[in-house]
């Protein structure tokens, strides 16, 4: 949550800062602000987008070759012009932009921002916004003695929480400093006139520098022009001087261009062939190999996944929202092909209750960005339980959960940049199904047979998933049906149903319709009050053994009066009617049906919103990358 972008430079950067925002906006997009160094500290702040900041930043004439700039998701305080960042510091007692000294951006949260706030007050600082970010420029401020870097060393070992932090000062006018701990930020290695640069992702400096380093848990990092130093915690957790790695990455700006589409989230439903082709790029077989740990450089390598498989008796899957939903899927297929014990667990939930350890148990964690704070939280509180054999799915190969877990498998979604998750959901769905698949071979539970079958059935996902995003018109229809209503029911059965907890979260995400999803066999154990014909009940129906029960449960909805809205596989002989609205999938997907199911589910919430008006991309209260708890 949250996007930072910083730069030190000789040239004018506001327009790299700015657009360096554009590209993280998806982080964050209650506020936004730039601040820079000319003949002083100046900056210019919105509670409008990005779009607009840009001419702001060009009415107000902002210009400066050192600089940094933020786009905000709101925690500590409104999203009003005195709560965006950047934020300065004038010193005690000081007033007014002009006497300012200090300038800094902040994502994550300061727990003890209130003891500090107290201390700060008491030494004649005074406040201008609600933030818990204003407290840590005040507090560099009160620790500066002529070196920045000294003093921002000095600030971060008085800050309890998550945060990121890039900061500058007046007197040291080619300098900006940063530093991290539980929440993401590179270092970009600039290609021209010694200019260094500082982001939340990559992806904010594409076409300005494809030299990044990833800073590591606890780092300080320092700024100037044509060099960069970064202290790292030792064992003991004191800084020391470390060399961390110049990675080349090829953060394609590209990927967040809309091209032909209306919003990025539509965009990404209908990438979601290649995503998935690319995800299952090069499998000829199934092997535990395919999870070794990702080498990070040259001459690295993972570990062994075969003997970590080899070594477990259960499975452990710790994630959040959507990711959580994946797991929960993964569930049923890692019990029911593989015969493994497996616990999901809600991230944030589990690292704050008592628990029985097992050594012997996979850990298993789902992230799209690989920096969801809860979720590496939890990770860290298993392994703390003893718990070492661990294994991620993830989006993003260079994040901090795949460089703490052993294995790990990349899903090659590419940039989401809607807040709604579509692809990424569907490339870890694929992901947990080869888990699923290397675990059955690891067993002894995987034939020959088996696998040939399981092999080609992914191969054909692609085409598959191209055949029912053709059904789209049909999933429009409903949704001028849904746009009018402000309550739906979702219900599954067995593997189905966490599709259905995923449909009814989209729903609820971007149109603001209250939706809620049941195990459709608990429909009479209460859910069932809340049907009228006017809350439409979205069925997800395939001809699996639990069609009979369903076809069961949706009597009882049509004996309410219920409206019933039925994704059916073409053979189940479920026919439209009154009250009764039936769209076919072009064929049955078997145990791969997750991946296809949820499919007009994504498309009916987005049409749904587009409906109603609603930002798709960039839903009220929402961000995409939670980085904090």
């Amino acid at each position: 949550m949250c996007g930072i972008v910083g730069a030190v430079s000789t040239r004018n950067i506001v327009p790299i800062l700015v657009q360096g925002l554009q590209r993280l906006e998806y982080r964050g997009y209650d506020s936004c602000g730039v601040a820079v160094w000319s003949d002083g500290l100046k900056r210019s702040r919105s509670t409008s987008r990005v779009a607009e900041l840009l001419s702001q930043v060009a009415s107000d004439g902002l210009q400066g070759s050192t600089g940094i700039a933020h786009t905000r998701w709101a925690t500590h305080g409104a999203p009003v012009v005195h709560n965006a960042h950047p934020h300065f510091s004038a010193g005690p007692g000081a007033e007014g932009t002009r006497a300012a000294r200090v300038a800094l951006v902040h994502n994550g949260i300061i727990e003890n921002h209130e003891e500090l706030r107290a201390a700060l007050k008491a030494r004649g600082y005074d406040f201008a916004s609600q933030t818990d970010t204003e407290v840590i420029a005040h507090l560099v401020d009160s620790l500066y003695d002529g070196d920045l870097f000294e003093a921002v060393q000095a600030t971060v070992a008085q800050l309890q929480g998550a945060y990121a932090i890039a900061v500058f000062h007046k007197d040291e006018p080619h300098r900006v400093v940063g530093a991290r701990a539980g929440s993401p930020l590179v270092l970009g290695v600039g290609l021209q006139d010694g200019e260094n640069f500082l982001a939340s992702d990559a992806m904010a400096l594409a076409g300005v520098t494809d030299q990044i380093v990833y800073l590591e848990e606890g780092d300080v990092v320092d700024l100037q022009l044509g060099r960069h130093w970064v202290l790292g915690r030792d064992a003991q957790g004191a800084l020391r001087p470390v060399e961390r790695p110049v990675r080349t990455v090829q953060a394609h700006s590209g990927a967040a261009e809309l091209g032909p589409y209306r919003h990025y989230m539509q965009k990404e439903i209908f990438e979601q062939p290649r995503a998935i082709a690319d995800t299952l790029e090069g499998i000829e077989s199934i092997v535990p190999e395919l999870f070794d740990g990702v080498a990070q450089q040259p001459g690295e390598s993972g570990a062994a996944a075969w003997r970590v498989f080899k070594e477990i008796d259960s499975v452990l899957i710790l994630a959040c929202g959507t990711s959580y939903y994946s797991a929960c899927a993964a569930k049923y297929w890692l019990e029911s092909i593989a015969r493994i014990p497996t616990q999901v667990e809600i991230a944030s939930e589990y690292r704050y209750r008592e628990s029985v350890p097992n050594p012997r148990s996979l850990v298993v964690t789902v992230s799209q960005s690989g920096e969801t704070a809860d979720t590496l939280a939890a990770l860290r509180h298993a392994r703390s339980l003893g718990m070492e054999q661990t294994l991620t799915i993830c989006n993003v190969a260079t994040s901090a959960m795949v460089r703490e877990c052993k294995l790990a498998y990349i899903t090659r979604a590419g940039v989401e940049i809607g807040v709604a998750s579509t692809k990424a959901f569907t490339t870890q769905l694929a992901g947990l199904f080869l888990l699923t698949l290397a675990l059955a071979q690891s067993r002894g539970l995987l034939s020959p047979q088996d696998e040939a079958g399981h092999l080609k059935a992914m191969r054909h996902l692609p085409a598959a998933l191209q055949a029912v995003l053709a059904l789209e018109p049909q999933v429009m229809a409903w949704a001028e049906d849904f746009a009018r209503k402000e309550n739906a029911l979702f219900l599954g059965r067995g593997l189905h149903y966490p599709i259905a907890l995923e449909g009814a979260l989209k729903l609820k995400e971007i149109t603001y319709i209250h939706a809620e999803a049941y195990a459709a066999g608990e429909l009479k154990h209460g859910p069932l009050a809340l049907v009228t014909s006017e809350m439409p009940v979205v069925t997800v129906a395939p001809n699996d053994a639990l069609l009979e029960k369903l076809k069961s449960n949706l009597q009882e909805v049509r004996a309410r009066g219920g409206v019933l809205y039925v994704l059916a596989d073409a053979d189940t002989r479920i026919e439209s009617g009154e009250g009764l609205h039936v769209i076919r999938m072009p064929e049955h997907y078997g145990a791969l049906s997750p991946l296809l199911h949820v499919v007009p589910l994504q498309l009916l919430a987005y049409h749904t919103a587009c409906a109603r008006g609603t930002d798709v991309d960039k839903p009220r209260n929402l961000a995409k990358s939670v980085t904090v708890e």
